[in-house]
């Protein structure tokens, strides 16, 4: 610890990525991305830029991809907002939205990154135990709250919650700014952003990341009713008038418009993540349901973190957390057939040896 840090950075407790290891080439199943490059359009678009633009500013309010958004959506650009990423644009959620004085709440078990904002925002937060299936349960929030998120299907447990049920949070909490974080939701569920329109308290976040294919890029969003995006932009423009970048804004606008691309890939995946989860109940392991483009699965006969270790020294990795109640978990990222393959034979071999 240095003793120039202010008092707040003495108290954060950091988030921690998955892991990126340089030392070797690895079968990378650990953080989520997509194993398929991005549509040619994004190529295209980049190839065709103007370099000499880029001594200019970017847009500061990235107008044609909020276009492309709302066009995309069905919405009108004033219900959208981008930013670097979707972390960002939870970040300045947590900033616009949560620390009244009532708790934030949110799962026990969900993004890691939740608590780290509500620890650099000053936020009071109260999390919601998952039940034993590790779903969620809306009937475990109805105390009173100065906000509500989570993940659509939630992270790491790949668990989906309905329409039905975020529409009841909705109306039972109709002062608190319900937050629905989207990251996956092209995996396996239907979107709560057509809810926005009649709940003026929903904000749905998604991303570039997961179904687009630009997790380099860096560019997440918003939809939400226009009060709700005025506020978001009040943060941005109080600490980086310019998020995105020019080439992520073009990136962005040719990845949205090739709808073709982005089902296909999105049906490789899922595709992909049945075979694999019938391989890997082949193999002993108990698999959740999953919504997103990940599993969750444990083993009964060998343990998560011993697994774990072993994948990596055989050039495999998979994303363990070691936290209560998921210490015997494992979320593998859907990669290719190529990919899954390779991951099944090692854990053939290494269950073998058990």
């Amino acid at each position: 610890m240095s003793r120039f840090w202010s008092p707040i950075v003495h108290q954060l407790a950091p988030y921690t990525p998955g892991e990126q290891p340089q030392d070797r080439s690895y079968v990378k199943l650990n953080t989520n991305e997509n194993p398929y490059p991005p549509s040619p359009r994004v190529s295209e678009a980049l190839k065709t830029y103007e370099m000499d633009r880029l001594r200019l500013y970017p847009d500061p309010v990235s107008g044609g991809l909020v276009r492309a958004i709302a066009t995309h959506f069905e919405t009108r650009p004033e219900r959208v907002f981008v930013g670097n990423g979707s972390d960002e644009v939870l970040a300045h959620c947590f900033k616009a939205f949560f620390g009244h004085q009532l708790p934030l709440l949110f799962p026990d078990i969900t993004y890691s990154f939740y608590p780290v904002y509500c620890g650099l925002f000053g936020v009071d937060f109260r999390t919601i135990p998952l039940r034993d299936d590790l779903s969620i349960a809306i009937s475990d929030y109805t105390v009173a709250n100065g906000g509500i998120i989570f993940p659509n299907p939630n992270a790491p447990t790949s668990r989906l919650l309905t329409l039905d049920a975020i529409e009841q949070l909705c109306q039972w909490h109709a002062d608190s700014v319900i937050v629905v974080d989207e990251a996956y939701i092209d995996f396996g569920g239907q979107s709560a952003i057509p809810l926005t329109g009649r709940y003026d308290n929903l904000l749905v976040i998604q991303t570039f990341s997961k179904s687009r294919c630009l997790a380099g890029l860096r560019i997440g969003y918003a939809i939400g009713h226009p009060d709700l995006i005025d506020g978001l932009n009040r943060v941005k423009d109080s600490f980086n008038s310019y998020p995105l970048d020019a080439l992520a804004q073009v990136a962005g606008i040719a990845a949205i418009e090739d709808q073709a691309y982005f089902e296909n890939c999105c049906r490789m995946i899922t595709d992909s993540r049945d075979s694999l989860s019938a391989d890997l109940t082949g193999l002993g392991f108990k698999v959740l349901p999953s919504a997103a483009n990940f599993v969750f699965a444990h083993h009964p006969d060998a343990h998560a973190s011993a697994l774990y270790q072993a994948l990596k020294q055989s050039g495999v990795l998979v994303r363990y957390f070691g936290k209560p109640r998921i210490d015997n978990y494992l979320r593998i990222t859907i990669g290719t057939p190529d990919e899954c393959r390779a991951l099944t034979e090692r854990l053939r071999t290494i269950l073998a040896r058990i």
